[in-house]
């Protein structure tokens, strides 16, 4: 078995399979080089750090990691599409974005691990970024409430009369939510500028994409909200470049959201507590691994000389070295302080929450860590 696209589906593609141009003169908006060689190195960064993670959690070392393996050029191309001032409203596997938009990869890993360095001091579950600097706010694992606050956001620039745009991300399984309608509807009836971005990778968990709406396509979903709707390749850098700049233009014109359905292939389970073989079969997932987007990314490279097997080597040795000093920086790093569990919400902490601070440390300095107690909780 493996996954043929629907009768009836337009998808816009703009790269063949092999990684030549499908068409003789590109016609859209083609990134330059130097947004090309940034695209590659977020997704082989991308790739190399899920696999090093994937790795950690099986040895107890990370709590949980959800894989990006198969979605790394739509996830990065569209990123690299927005301004560095535009907002990025993430799910699940966009956290590669963090790096790409500057964020250290000692931050990167330390979220990760959940230790004393995390910028979001351990309350988070792995895998779930925050990146100030980069606009990039966390998010829930709650599907779809992500939504309604790029959508708020994306309102309030326009309130402001700033030029920046949002990016609203999500899978195809949020589709089913009332976060994203509810997104969806505010966006179109008040023309805000945000691009609705649907990771359609084949699967929400175990439930395939085609039994998750009666649609041909996610993109048909935005007729109702009085919004444009294209199903994109997202194997395909130079398509989904394209058709990001496109909405992104659109919205800074005034002229409101657009969704765009980037149609890619999740190699992985969901996540390190999934097994996808309980659901799907190994012929799937050879058919899209031999459409691999990192592979198609990189034969365009070599063959336009923008790249070639020695760089792609030191690349590959250089990044690997980085994701190990993070790793073994990160592993001397202690964990959050008590404290700060309560700090952030509160100039002054009230009374109430200082007094379980204070009974906290006791304890601990009675009995000890809990860790050693009781054993950690198994994610």
């Amino acid at each position: 078995m493996r996954v043929v696209e629907p009768k009836g589906v337009t998808v816009r593609k703009a790269m063949r399979e092999d990684g030549t141009a499908l068409l003789k003169a590109f016609k859209g908006v083609e990134p330059q080089s130097n947004d090309l060689l940034a695209i590659h190195r977020a997704m082989l960064t991308t790739r190399l750090m899920d696999a090093r993670m994937m790795k950690l959690q099986r040895q107890g070392r990370v709590g949980f990691v959800g894989s990006s393996m198969g979605q790394e050029g739509a996830i990065h191309a569209s990123a690299q599409a927005f301004g560095a001032s535009d907002w990025i409203f993430s799910a699940l596997r966009e956290g590669g974005v963090t790096l790409q938009r500057g964020m250290s990869m000692n931050d990167y890993v330390a979220h990760m691990f959940g230790n004393a360095e995390d910028t979001a001091k351990g309350r988070q579950m792995p895998n779930h970024f925050q990146y100030k600097e980069g606009n990039f706010p966390s998010w829930s694992s709650v599907l779809g409430t992500q939504m309604p606050h790029a959508v708020g956001a994306a309102m309030a620039m326009q309130r402001r009369g700033e030029k920046n745009v949002v990016a609203a991300y999500t899978g195809d399984g949020a589709t089913s939510t009332s976060g994203f309608h509810s997104a969806m509807n505010f966006a179109g009836v008040y023309k805000a500028p945000v691009v609705f971005l649907v990771i359609d990778n084949g699967w929400a968990i175990s439930l395939p994409s085609a039994k998750q709406t009666a649609a041909k396509s996610y993109a048909d979903k935005a007729v109702a909200y009085g919004m444009p709707g294209f199903n994109v390749d997202g194997m395909d850098v130079f398509a989904v470049f394209d058709a990001v700049e496109e909405a992104r233009q659109r919205a800074l014109a005034g002229k409101g959201p657009s969704l765009l359905n980037l149609r890619c292939y999740r190699q992985g389970g969901h996540s390190s507590s999934d097994d996808p073989t309980r659901y799907r079969n190994e012929e799937e997932v050879e058919y899209w691994a031999k459409r691999d987007p990192l592979a198609r990314m990189e034969n365009y490279l070599f063959k336009h000389d923008l790249l070639n097997d020695e760089e792609l080597e030191q690349m590959n040795q250089s990044l690997t070295e980085q994701i190990k000093d993070a790793v073994d920086h990160a592993e001397t790093v202690g964990a959050p302080p008590l404290e700060s569990l309560v700090e952030d919400v509160f100039a002054t902490p009230p009374h109430h929450l200082r007094r379980q601070v204070a009974d906290a440390l006791r304890i601990v300095a009675e009995k000890g860590d809990v860790d050693r107690l009781v054993g950690k909780f198994p994610l």
